[in-house]
């Protein structure tokens, strides 16, 4: 029966998608982090829905929005994108080792940034930019809600096992969840006109925490830490933050199950933990294979098998090779210091845009909700970049899904204050009629593009308005 239910949502949903790309895009999200096949028992677990979706919604903006709406948005952050790609494709093809593991990953990749560049060109409304995170927050959410419960239910039972996906491995998981964190946290703040939202978004991270939690991820744990800190931080209320956390971590210790206390506890230990000693030399490996290959690394998903040539220490019987445990040295060693300069870059530029995105919302009422998502966005970050530290997720894709909605953000802003300057630029001279403003379509008649405000209804004394199209077109 699920698989029939998940089947009949997605081929309902496609002729949407097909004319209207946006749906589609809401469609592969939701495919894409709430893995709604892999709740399956059937068949649907093995069908490629995702790929089904990507191809109809790619192919509708062909027959329908090209020419009137771009495919991606280009700026710094998507040409730095299209930049690391070349040269993750480069050490891909100069790569030792060629197999259905590696080709496959590659692929996945190329998939992660073609979503991610159409999805700048998408969202270029804040309804459009609204409605994409709130289906990635409760997407996550579902996950974070129900692995809460669950643990209550269970007296603490181990999360071992993500959704399925790149979700799947459980270090994967929490650093997902963390990430969603403070999208619950300020998409329920900023929506203002609802107040019910809010307590539910806050009950919702409560048991996200308590899942993440349970996943035995010290590397999530660690990220939690820090986007709790840098939310405390952001909030003006620093003080009165800290006190707070205190408080939930202090409740949170007596709660939570010994065996949890256990493995957090074993951060800081060294000795006769294998975990941390796997770590210490897969960085040390990874470190020499930089020395090595300096331009474009030993391949893209090559550190599994060229680990033991690059180890000092040869691995023992019976042992397997490691991945980096790092997703900055995974980048640098596979992929050489051209695409690591690269993707730092593109990492740093997520604040950049958040820090002047904030400026603008907090000196205009009517764009509070920009500086709440600019917030929102940099804790997000931060989970990530700390997380990453830790986990060999150097091509995440919700973090490159990420940046395309701060470049998404960022122009939407842009757009927001060229129609404010141009509506003031109106105001009637002395002794002479207002002229109401309102949206005026460029382009051919039938066509979308881009809206600018120009005269509507005539020469009357009304006041300045703004006709907007529904985040579905």
């Amino acid at each position: 029966m699920r698989d029939l239910l998940v089947l009949a949502v997605v081929l309902l949903l496609l002729p949407g998608a097909f004319r209207r790309p946006f749906v589609g895009l809401l469609l592969f999200s939701w495919l894409a982090y709430m893995r709604p096949q892999d709740l399956c028992w059937g068949f649907a677990r093995t069908m490629r829905l995702s790929f089904l979706v990507g191809i109809t919604m790619i192919i509708g903006w062909w027959a329908n929005e090209q020419g009137r709406r771009p495919f991606a948005r280009w700026d710094f952050r998507s040409a730095a994108l299209c930049v690391l790609t070349v040269f993750v494709t480069l050490s891909y093809l100069s790569a030792r080792y060629w197999d259905q593991y590696t080709n496959r990953y590659f692929a996945e990749f190329l998939k992660i940034v073609v979503v991610a560049l159409f999805t700048s060109g998408q969202v270029d409304s804040r309804q459009r930019l609204r409605v994409l995170l709130w289906t990635i927050a409760l997407s996550l959410a579902f996950f974070g809600v129900k692995g809460g419960v669950f643990g209550i239910v269970s007296g603490g039972r181990p999360i071992l096992r993500g959704p399925g996906g790149l979700l799947e491995d459980n270090n994967d998981f929490a650093l997902a969840l963390v990430m969603n964190i403070p999208l619950l946290w300020y998409l329920g703040i900023s929506e203002r006109k609802l107040p019910w939202v809010k307590p539910c978004t806050q009950v919702a991270v409560a048991l996200t925490i308590i899942t993440i939690a349970l996943t035995h991820s010290r590397g999530g744990f660690l990220a939690l830490a820090a986007t709790g800190l840098w939310i405390a931080w952001r909030s003006g209320k620093f003080i009165r933050a800290v006190l707070l956390l205190a408080a939930l971590v202090g409740a949170f210790l007596l709660a939570v199950p010994p065996e949890v206390l256990e493995r957090l506890g074993s951060i800081t230990a060294t000795a006769g933990d294998s975990s941390i000693q796997a770590r210490f030399r897969s960085w040390t490996v990874a470190l020499a294979m930089i020395q090595g290959n300096p331009l474009l690394g030993v391949g893209m998903r090559n550190f599994l098998w060229r680990y033991e040539e690059y180890s000092a220490i040869p691995l023992g019987a019976g042992q397997q090779s490691h991945v980096a445990h790092n997703s900055y040295l995974q980048i640098w060693a596979e992929s050489g210091s051209l695409a690591f300069i690269t993707y730092l870059l593109l990492l740093a530029s997520v604040f950049v845009v958040c820090r002047r995105v904030y400026r603008i919302g907090r000196s205009r009422p009517d764009m509070q909700w920009a500086a709440d998502y600019s917030r929102m966005i940099e804790a997000t970050t931060i989970g990530f970049l700390v997380g990453a530290f830790f986990l060999n997720r150097g091509h995440f894709d919700l973090i490159y899904h990420w940046i395309s909605l701060v470049t998404a953000l960022g122009a939407i802003v842009a757009v927001a204050l060229r129609s404010s300057s141009a509506a003031t630029s109106v105001a009637p001279a002395e002794g002479k009629p207002a002229v109401e403003v309102g949206w005026r379509k460029r382009g051919r008649a039938g066509q979308s593009g881009r809206w600018t405000p120009a005269p509507a209804g005539g020469h009357g004394a009304g006041s300045t308005s703004w006709r907007r199209p529904g985040w579905w077109r």
